[in-house]
């Protein structure tokens, strides 16, 4: 057997790029802060998508579109479109209950 010889070479793979393009690093730490509060969050719901940590991701989105660490885009093409600003939190007081608004800014019933 000889290694090396014709036809038994590797493969080289072309490189795919990014889907949507480069993601700069954020070398000054302008959006430092709100991932690691998003790291946290996900350590403290074990992974799971909790509603809390989602609002959080969506804060170090548009942070990085701010700086321009990302191209600017709507929340609805990056997985946001149905995302809640309140949940629906039962006032113990006997009060009113706070709805669940979409990011349009619609009510959900």
């Amino acid at each position: 057997m000889s290694f090396g010889g014709p036809g038994g070479g590797q493969k080289s793979a072309k490189p795919i790029p990014p889907e949507r393009g480069s993601f700069p690093l954020d070398h000054d730490g302008e959006c430092k802060p709100i991932i690691a509060d998003y790291l946290r969050c996900l350590r403290r719901v074990k992974g799971t998508n909790d509603q809390e940590c989602r609002l959080m991701a969506k804060e170090y989105l548009r942070c990085r579109m701010e700086h321009n660490l990302m191209a600017p885009d709507e929340f609805k093409n990056l997985g946001f479109a149905e995302d809640l600003k309140a949940e629906a939190i039962p006032n113990n007081a006997g009060g009113a209950t706070a709805h669940k608004i979409r990011d349009d800014g619609k009510k959900i019933a």
